[in-house]
């Protein structure tokens, strides 16, 4: 078997699926154009007959068609290279110990909610747990079409404001925890990454269950001297397989840093001024003294927390698309 064999069986997987999409646009497309056409004909049959029933029926047909053209409109704004992609997303609690790692530990369930509800294979990578309670840090891979897409406008600080469960004088609290999402990069990309630059650790895994959890050095951490980059993976049985997820997520990682510096060049030219991403907090989450949701780029915000919290943030990912901030 040629050493390539294998790589060549990826590519090939990723053609048909790209294909089969193609076609299931096409035939959306052309479902949806003979919607109208029904709707027209038979609008124009109930005219003629002066059925006002017909009529209702032909208004609920055109408000259900125009509900599936908005769908198809929104998958037109995916404009970037890697929208397609699957996607990586990473979570860390910013200052504030216990209260932030909570936090954090409460967008690792929201966005495995999202995931869950658009039918995405959402699988948990890696995952720091808290001193007391909470995470440290959490890596989901989430695997589906436009995943990267969907998500990399949630890129950023998420602010949280509640009574804190953890303070006995049951005070206010602001927390913050950043999210950084990036796409599973596929073997055709370039990403070089010499063996002398990465440094390999292996450690028990910490998580929970199975009698292979904690008894063998599977989990590993690679540290990319060059850019003092760390990733880690533990979900996988073994150590090869743990350290093959790694080094995927190495390789995004390195991408989304090669894309900021050009990105950065760019606004130089331009003579634009942006937040440092740490600095910007796009979306803010009042539990207390009222409940409320609101993105701070597109404006847009739901009093429903609880269904947020659950996974229900499709409307705050349409607005950024159709948005000037989707830029791709």
């Amino acid at each position: 078997m040629r050493p390539d064999f294998w790589a060549d069986q990826d590519k090939a997987q990723r053609v048909l699926q790209e294909l089969n999409s193609m076609r299931s646009e096409i035939e959306a497309v052309t479902g949806l154009e003979g919607k109208f056409q029904e709707a027209a004909d038979l609008l124009e049959l109930a005219l003629a007959e002066n059925e006002e029933d017909v009529i209702g029926e032909v208004e609920e047909a055109v408000k259900a068609a125009l509900a599936k053209l908005d769908q198809m409109e929104l998958r037109t704004l995916f404009k970037g290279e890697f929208d397609r992609s699957n996607a990586y997303l990473t979570i860390h609690p910013g200052a504030g110990g216990t209260e932030s790692q909570d936090w954090a530990s409460m967008l690792l369930r929201m966005y495995t909610r999202w995931g869950e509800r658009n039918n995405y294979q959402v699988e948990l990578i890696d995952l720091l747990p808290g001193d007391e309670a909470g995470i440290k840090s959490a890596t989901i891979l989430l695997r589906g079409e436009n995943a990267y897409g969907n998500l990399r406008g949630e890129k950023g600080v998420h602010r949280l404001v509640r009574i804190s469960p953890f303070d006995a004088s049951g005070r206010r609290h602001t927390s913050f925890s950043s999210v950084e999402v990036m796409p599973e990069i596929n073997d055709e990309v370039e990403i070089e990454i010499r063996p002398e630059e990465i440094k390999v650790d292996t450690y028990r895994s910490g998580g929970a269950g199975g009698q292979h959890v904690n008894k063998t050095d599977s989990a590993v951490r690679i540290t990319h001297l060059p850019t003092g980059i760390v990733v880690a993976c533990q979900n996988e049985r073994s150590q090869f397989q743990n350290k093959e997820t790694a080094m995927k997520l190495l390789k995004a990682k390195l991408a989304e840093r090669q894309r900021q510096e050009q990105q950065e060049k760019l606004n130089q030219l331009k003579g634009e001024q942006r937040e440092i991403a740490w600095g910007s907090q796009i979306r803010s989450y009042v539990f207390c003294p009222y409940t409320l949701v609101k993105d701070h780029r597109t404006e847009v915000e739901t009093g429903n927390l609880q269904a947020v919290m659950d996974g229900e943030i499709d409307l705050f990912i349409e607005a950024f698309l159709r948005s000037k901030y989707n830029v791709g």
